[in-house]
């Protein structure tokens, strides 16, 4: 008899399927007679349910065991997991954080697409992990390790089950001693047969060639691949490597020349940067910034989401209907006064604002609505409204933005033009303010003005301890939302920039 079982570790996130996948692979390994067991670990992990499902398989059939039967183990041991599965990049890291993928014996297969955690959205600044970190760990750690991003597949792999995509990847892998048509046959055991075999199908070919899940395969205009062409080719690595996302997501949300725009804007940046040590950490930084902010969200932004057609995929997949099964899409919105007059010219717009505060309506007019995104009236509201990006550059919020993004730029140019490095590069991080939408981006926006004028405008050319103060100032406005601890810390920093008083001159 052999020494060891085969063990397979699945982390996926409760509600995802993982004890379907699970049940597959239990189901395969049957048919094909080898011992098996598959157990199911209660946790919470990142989110709530039972995401953990752990899997053993002698690789020798009953019948030449002749009556013998090993006995297996209910939970992973760190050090002694063939192969891990995982649905969600953080989760993969923290398998990889747990000792349980080696360099020795383990082959990953994970996506590597983020759905954040209560506590990330819930930080008033950024509170995601960083991915790029978990990237690396992946990448380093394990024997093998297959790849990929579910939002950026070869066409044949999309719109497939995720989990039946992932079985596939796992028979691709070769390192379960189980035929392919043992997993065809466990997936025609159960609902949606000839979907899921597509998927497996896929699966199959994805592990034979996975693709890198940082190239961006994205579709683009000859004006966007010429930008993307010219920024590779003088850009330095750390900033093109945001560029290249930025750009795309930029001529998407409103178009090439707005992409050209942001490298017109992220070149002035380009030419002060000192990068010191060779690293051009500053520009990287506003390049990421500035991509965020072009790309705020309005209205039109949010119709622009809820009506296209990857959502509707998302949602499809997230209440795991059937092809033939029809799913229904309440939308709720409610857009208040300054929300409204955004969309109009700027001149309309600032009296409208100005008499929606005078009489107390800003924070007490909205207007409710329940969309049903599924029907064609509906789905036509949230479509044209989408459409009115063509009008978005003529809108009071879209002159405002522009208006805050080059003011803040120019701060960041000056400190950096004088030799004032950590300051530019805190200037550049109190965009983290400024995020989200409706009462959330106006408290954000609120903060921001006060950090600006009362921390950074304020702050006297050379003054060592500046950059310090921009950092508290930052940290204080992101501690709670109702920017106490921000009022508090202003002050303290005014009492510190007041000259000290002169002593009376002795009578």
């Amino acid at each position: 008899m052999n020494a060891r079982p085969v063990t397979l570790l699945i982390a996926a996130m409760g509600g995802e399927g993982g004890g379907v996948l699970t049940d597959w692979i239990v189901g395969a390994a049957q048919r094909a007679d080898l011992p098996v067991q598959g157990t199911s670990i209660p946790g919470v992990a990142q989110r709530t349910g039972a995401t953990t499902y752990y899997v053993e398989l002698w690789p020798e059939t009953h019948a030449a065991l002749g009556g013998r039967h090993p006995v297996f183990g209910l939970g992973p041991s760190p050090g002694d997991v063939d192969v891990v599965v995982s649905t969600e990049l953080v989760e993969a890291g923290r398998c990889c954080e747990r000792g349980f993928v080696s360099p020795d014996r383990t082959t990953l297969i994970a996506a590597a697409r983020r759905v954040f955690a209560t506590s990330e959205k819930a930080a008033m600044g950024d509170g995601r992990f960083d991915a790029e970190r978990v990237m690396r760990a992946l990448r380093e750690l394990p024997r093998q390790a297959l790849l990929f991003d579910p939002d950026r597949l070869p066409d044949a792999a999309r719109g497939v089950s995720l989990n039946a995509l992932m079985l596939g990847m796992v028979a691709g892998s070769g390192r379960l001693p189980i035929p392919l048509d043992c997993y065809r046959d466990a997936i025609r055991a159960g609902v949606a047969a000839e979907a899921n075999l597509r998927g497996f199908e896929a699966g199959l070919a994805l592990a034979a060639a996975p693709p890198s899940p940082a190239a961006e395969t994205t579709r683009a205009r000859p004006g966007l691949a010429g930008l993307l062409d010219q920024a590779a080719s003088d850009l330095p690595p750390e900033v093109l490597a945001v560029v290249d996302i930025a750009l795309p997501r930029l001529t998407e949300y409103q178009s090439e020349p707005y992409a050209r725009l942001y490298m017109e804007r992220l070149r002035r940046i380009l030419a002060v940067d000192p990068a010191p040590g060779g690293l051009h950490r500053l520009s990287a930084e506003v390049a990421r910034h500035l991509a965020l902010w072009m790309a705020y969200e309005d209205v039109i932004r949010v119709a622009q989401l809820k009506s296209s057609s990857t959502r509707f995929a998302e949602v499809r997949a997230e209440v795991r209907a059937k092809p033939h099964e029809p799913v229904q899409v309440t939308e709720f919105l409610k857009p208040g006064v300054e929300e409204l007059a955004s969309l109009l010219p700027p001149a309309l717009g600032r009296r409208v604002v100005a008499w929606a505060e005078r009489t107390g309506r800003t924070e007490r007019v909205h207007v409710a609505m329940r969309v049903r995104s599924d029907t064609v009236l509906g789905f036509l509201r949230l479509f044209l409204l989408a459409r009115l990006r063509r009008w978005r550059p003529r809108s009071l919020r879209f002159a405002e933005e522009q208006a805050a993004i080059e003011a803040w730029l120019a701060r960041i140019a000056a400190a950096a033009q004088r030799g004032e490095h950590a300051l530019a590069l805190e200037i550049t991080a109190c965009a983290r303010l400024l995020k989200g939408y409706g009462e959330t981006h106006r408290r954000g926006r609120s903060a921001f003005a006060l950090v600006m004028a009362q921390a950074v405008d304020s702050a006297r050319p050379g003054d060592p301890a500046a950059a310090g103060r921009v950092a508290r100032a930052r940290e204080a406005a992101l501690a709670d939302p109702e920017h106490r601890t921000l009022a508090a810390t202003l002050a303290a920093i005014a009492a510190e920039a007041a000259p000290a008083p002169l002593a009376r001159a002795a009578e």
